[in-house]
């Protein structure tokens, strides 16, 4: 039954920014189903309080998912 709610109430995925300054320096934390205007903004794994104020580590950055047509031209080669 459990699986049949989550098939009709299905919510909009959810992930996690951080805003850097220049310097590289986390100063906000958002979490929201599409990515923020402006700059500044780097898709993290987790809102870590503890970042705050400090240089964000480079372990914590999300990569963005490879586009469909560059596998293709890589693959096409």
């Amino acid at each position: 039954m459990a699986s049949l709610w989550t098939l009709l109430l299905q919510r909009p995925r959810h992930t996690t920014y951080a805003r850097l300054d220049e310097n590289g320096t986390c100063l906000a934390f958002k979490h929201c189903a599409q990515a923020p205007a402006g700059s500044g903004w780097v898709q993290v794994s987790e809102a870590h309080l503890g970042w705050l104020g400090q240089a964000l580590p480079a372990s914590a950055r999300v990569c963005p998912p490879a586009r469909r047509r560059w596998q293709q031209r890589l693959l096409a080669a």
